[in-house]
């Protein structure tokens, strides 16, 4: 079937075929993974790749990895969309795609040998999806071992997942430096999901209040982190049809904050996963802590 965009490869073998007229000297070649599905977000993910390649060239994956779903997870159901895939390739500069079969990626069946997340991935999605990060990771090293990236940009949306990836790329010497794009949002703030696909209409409009969760949050954070995390916790209590799975301020690399009232602004993220009837969502935003002398207004003490 012939598809308009950038060429296919759905072996290993096609992979490397493409790819060897890529790899010259100074011409960096770039990755972005995905499961497919792709939006404005992944979009943005391609334009900022498509920066860093410069005249090199973009790989982008569409594989929808099983190793990453927990058993009664939405891995059916998960949306796939590879026509419409292709086209945003070929609309924002993808050079190739790899499209590969679960049976390509995994030849064996689920591997013996896997990437271990260590402690980080026991913790927030890692303690809610156990055995997600294990998932994740073997695919990304998978794809890293397979394409050789000088590069690869994920999305800061998935903002432990990004950590991990980096992590991994340092701890594990690949060779590869990972970009964190900034997340795209829709109009009321909803960060784009694959998965916001999944809401209702008044679901939809419910999903809004993890935004101003977030920005409430950032508003307060001057004032330490309970005052921070009561502020969201405040707002998210205005849709009651919401289960909140998650809400926690750590640092950038996520580990936990030993002083809850620094005297000083320090960096910091808020991240956050609820359920909407049957759709899972998650964001997160960075925020300053500390720094304000005396709030404005009385600061209730955390009730979590």
């Amino acid at each position: 079937m012939n598809r308009p965009g950038p060429p296919v490869a759905s072996t290993r073998a096609e992979l490397a075929d493409l790819l060897s007229p890529f790899r010259q000297p100074r011409s960096p070649v770039v990755l972005v993974p995905t499961m497919g599905a792709l939006h404005a977000g992944h979009a943005a993910l391609f334009r900022r790749a498509r920066k860093e390649a410069g005249d090199g060239s973009v790989v982008a994956s569409v594989f929808v990895n099983p190793l990453q779903f927990a058993p009664g997870e939405d891995l059916d159901r998960y949306p796939r969309t590879f026509d419409d895939d292709l086209a945003m390739a070929s609309r924002e500069g993808v050079d190739v795609v790899f499209a590969p079969s679960v049976d390509e990626m995994y030849p064996d069946g689920e591997p013996l040998v896997t990437v271990e997340p260590g402690p980080l991935g026991t913790v927030l999605e890692g303690e809610s999806r156990p055995g997600h990060f294990r998932g994740v990771l073997t695919v990304v090293a998978k794809l890293f071992g397979l394409v050789r990236p000088d590069v690869a940009v994920f999305g800061q949306k998935d903002y432990q997942q990004l950590v991990l990836v980096t992590r991994m790329s340092r701890d594990l010497c690949s060779g590869v430096e990972v970009v964190g794009a900034e997340t795209v949002r829709e109009a009321d703030g909803l960060a784009l999901s694959s998965r916001n696909r999944y809401l209702a209409p008044e679901a939809r409009r419910q999903a809004a209040v993890l935004n101003r969760a977030l920005r409430a949050a950032q508003d307060r954070a001057a004032y330490g982190l309970p005052a921070a995390r009561w502020a969201a916790m405040c707002v998210l209590k205005e849709v009651p049809e919401l289960d909140v799975d998650y809400l926690a301020i750590r640092t950038p690399d996520l580990a936990e904050i030993d002083d809850p009232h620094p005297l000083g602004p320090i960096p910091a993220r808020i991240l956050m996963a609820a359920r909407i009837g049957s759709t899972r969502l998650i964001d997160n935003m960075p925020l300053t802590l500390g720094g304000a002398t005396l709030p404005a207004t009385p600061v209730a003490p955390s009730d979590q």
